[in-house]
């Protein structure tokens, strides 16, 4: 606990949503289970194992402190999360969150919901991924598979998509995404699909070909998506969906599978897939074990 108490002082807070603490990187000895992530005008604090009530109340006091600094004129908003597998329970210690509650990254605009569960409705760690998107899909038909609110579209569209084709089974996340959409301006070139992927195949081969198809999956939510056996079933419809040169990112955030399992799963279902790079983490994720974080890796198709 004291070494996130000391990198409060380290922490300087910008305006677009990211994460300030990253204990779950494992480069704070006695803060593994905290997380402190910045939803302007609103902090985060969420803890993976229970605190006791006079740990909680060292950490608010903390980061009041540090707040005072921050922005001595405004009150503090602190909404606090405990997560154990599928329990989670939240709370909003101070102040309160704007209704609806917009954040930016990098340009763009998105709704978020901090009471509602674990998920916010926008991954912080993805944040590069939605870099490359927006930085590669001018002229491009794009996919993203497993939208949920749709931030790899909006992301798509503002770096000049022709088109992207948003599909998730999850009717809900897609209207927050068709609100992202209409936040930034954007009335048209998206389409949004509530379907299941595994049933879809054949309409997905007929809006494409696609020169940029992002792959997102849940690592273990049943009736949905387990990767330890869905991913491959998955990967082998890619190369049938992309243009010449198309490109994937495909997408893992399951600490106990690594990059070779998802290499091994494109090399048997998928060969024509040529394995480019991983891209980085943001630097605020940093991990002592890049395996157990996010893995975003990017392929591109090769047919020769």
């Amino acid at each position: 606990m004291q070494s996130f108490i000391q990198a409060l002082a380290r922490i300087e807070l910008g305006n677009d949503a990211v994460r300030l603490f990253h204990g779950r990187g494992g480069h704070y000895a006695g803060s593994e289970h905290i997380c402190l992530d910045w939803f302007a005008p609103v902090l985060l604090l969420t803890s993976f194992i229970p605190l006791e009530d006079t740990e909680l109340a060292i950490c608010q006091q903390a980061i009041a402190a540090r707040w005072q600094e921050w922005h001595p004129a405004s009150p503090l908003n602190l909404v606090y999360q405990f997560r154990r597998a599928g329990e989670t329970f939240t709370q909003l210690l101070e102040g309160e969150i704007p209704e609806p509650h917009i954040v930016t990254e990098n340009g763009a605009r998105f709704q978020v919901h901090l009471m509602r569960g674990q998920n916010h409705g926008l991954f912080l760690d993805m944040a590069n991924g939605r870099d490359w998107v927006r930085a590669n899909a001018r002229h491009k038909k794009v996919l993203n598979l497993f939208a949920y609110t749709c931030g790899f579209s909006v992301a798509a569209l503002q770096g000049g998509a022709d088109e992207v084709v948003n599909m998730d089974m999850s009717k809900g996340a897609l209207a927050i995404g068709k609100q992202n959409h209409l936040l930034n301006g954007f009335t048209a070139g998206a389409r949004f699909l509530g379907h299941d992927i595994f049933k879809s195949w054949g309409k997905l081969k007929k809006l494409g070909p696609y020169g940029i198809i992002v792959a997102d999956p849940p690592s273990n939510q049943k009736g949905s998506f387990v990767a330890t056996k869905d991913y491959i079933r998955l990967i082998r419809h890619l190369p049938e969906l992309l243009t010449e040169h198309g490109e994937v990112l495909l997408c893992l955030n399951a600490p106990e599978l690594d990059t070779a399992f998802l290499r091994q799963q494109v090399a048997e279902a998928a060969p024509t897939l040529e394995y480019v790079e991983r891209l980085a983490n943001p630097a605020a994720f940093k991990d002592v074990s890049q395996e157990k974080s996010l893995k975003v890796l990017r392929y591109r198709l090769n047919t020769k």
